[in-house]
């Protein structure tokens, strides 16, 4: 017996597709039997398997079960909930690994999964030899048994274990779930949090009937937008469809973005860890960089993807590191994965611990001029081979170039990034300067390169 994956369906960092197209629940046997496999070689015997709240999502658990099962390694059933109490519940219950049935930010009729094995993300050459076991149908075999653990209220327990805010510092604050999966936990987690806090959307549907769970898109952030001025909240937070990634808004309903939160979360991480390496990945302002310098720490850029950081935090003992697509990933007080919740409570952790005021943290930070994420359409045999073509002409001129991730190209006025993205047919690139005309000027720059490899200078998807 062997079994084909659609071959768009296995990615660098998760396993990802259109349901009922490029994701079956074959697929998902598969999976389960190919993982069961590897951990069952290595010794272990249990893998926790939780789900997200897509409409086939518990359908695509049950068929991990079943190949967990059919590879004789014993399933640990969590159920329903965020991608972190996944991570939390091997952990917690001793896991050989673990495997998350989650869309994240996709649309619904999308899902995937996401794994652990141990301690470590399973990603890359991971993934692709699950692909190479399944084709040669090089599985093992045996009984392995099921059983469900209830785990949410342990979790949240955890989530507030070192909450350090004197009784005196008290918050209102808007939560946005957006029918994600991070709603149930959310609900109990306000209960034991002091303050007054307004909670939107925290039923749990895979419709996402009100917006789509995408906080770095500040589109997503109108209703918490409006509720933050409604009730003149202090702040709000709001998470992706599977609860590992943060986003927030000011007093004032301004977008406190991923790099900006990691500058305001390293700075009591940096008291008590000096000298720690806070790592950022290449699309993070160069402020931040600054700023964790300025702090005392080490600043560390690392490539994009949350597999990656996962893996670089652990090689250099990084205490936290974070992206800019929300993904915020604390060692200190607890346990190097990325969580948005835990993210939240450290940031309202961290306003409290500096002066109280997200607002006023916000207005304290140097004024950039950048564009959003830009995605130029390229094929997936063209898009590495456009970066090495710019990276060449780059250094053939005698630019300041950072190739950690594709070319960060430093000015003495700002920089511009071009990378070709792990996960779509596309080119990212972003762009940021002291000042509009720096802007102008940086963006002509990057066009200039993209045309002359033949790149279309049209944003991909408009």
């Amino acid at each position: 017996m062997s079994h084909e994956f659609h071959p768009t369906s296995l990615r660098e960092y998760d396993i990802r597709g259109l349901v009922g197209d490029t994701l079956t629940e074959a697929d998902g046997r598969a999976i389960g039997r190919g993982f069961g496999t590897i951990v069952a070689r290595a010794g272990g015997t249990s893998v926790a398997v939780g789900y997200d709240g897509r409409t086939s999502s518990p359908g695509f658990a049950a068929a991990v079960v079943k190949g967990l099962n059919e590879a004789g390694v014993d399933a640990i059933e969590i159920g329903l909930g965020p991608t972190p109490m996944l991570y939390f519940s091997v952990h917690e219950l001793g896991c050989d690994g673990g495997i998350m049935v989650t869309g994240s930010h996709n649309p619904p009729a999308w899902n995937g999964f996401k794994m652990m094995l141990k301690d470590r993300p399973f990603f890359g050459a991971d993934i692709r030899q699950l692909g190479t076991m399944a084709a040669a149908g090089d599985w093992g075999s045996g009984e392995g048994s099921s059983r469900t653990v209830t785990i949410m209220d342990r979790y949240v327990e955890r989530l507030v274990q070192d909450w350090d805010v004197p009784a005196s510092e008290t918050f209102t604050i808007a939560w946005d779930c957006g029918n994600g999966a991070a709603g149930p936990v959310v609900e109990k987690l306000v209960r034991i949090l002091p303050g007054t806090h307004h909670l939107l959307f925290t039923d749990v549907d895979g419709t996402f009937p009100n917006h789509h769970p995408d906080p770095t898109e500040e589109k997503n952030l109108a209703d918490l937008k409006r509720i933050v001025a409604e009730k003149r909240c202090d702040f709000g937070l709001a998470f992706d469809g599977d609860g590992d990634r943060l986003g927030a808004i000011d007093g004032e309903g301004r977008v406190v973005w991923g790099d900006q939160l990691l500058g305001i979360l390293a700075e009591p991480v940096l008291k008590a860890v000096p000298g720690g390496t806070i790592i950022a990945d290449v699309k993070a302002s160069q402020a931040l960089f600054d700023r964790i310098a300025e702090l005392g720490g080490t600043p560390l850029m690392w490539k994009t993807g949350h597999s990656l950081i996962k893996a670089k935090m652990s090689e250099v003992d990084s205490p936290l590191a974070g992206e800019m697509s929300g993904h915020i990933f604390f060692k200190h007080q607890w346990y190097g994965f990325d969580d948005g919740i835990y993210a939240g409570v450290r940031l309202i952790r961290a306003v409290a611990a500096l002066g109280g005021s997200l607002t006023a943290l916000k207005d304290a930070m140097p004024v950039m001029v950048n564009t959003p994420e830009m995605r130029f359409q390229s094929s997936e045999d063209r898009k590495f081979a456009v970066v090495a073509e710019v990276l060449e002409r780059l250094k053939t001129a005698g630019a300041t170039i950072n190739e950690t991730d594709g070319a960060r190209v430093n000015t003495p006025d700002g920089w511009w990034l071009l990378r070709a993205s792990n996960t779509q047919d596309v080119l990212v690139a972003r762009i940021e300067a002291r000042s509009d005309a720096a802007l102008s000027r940086l963006e002509t720059a990057l066009h200039a390169q993209l045309a002359a490899s033949g790149v279309e200078p049209v944003l991909a998807g408009h």
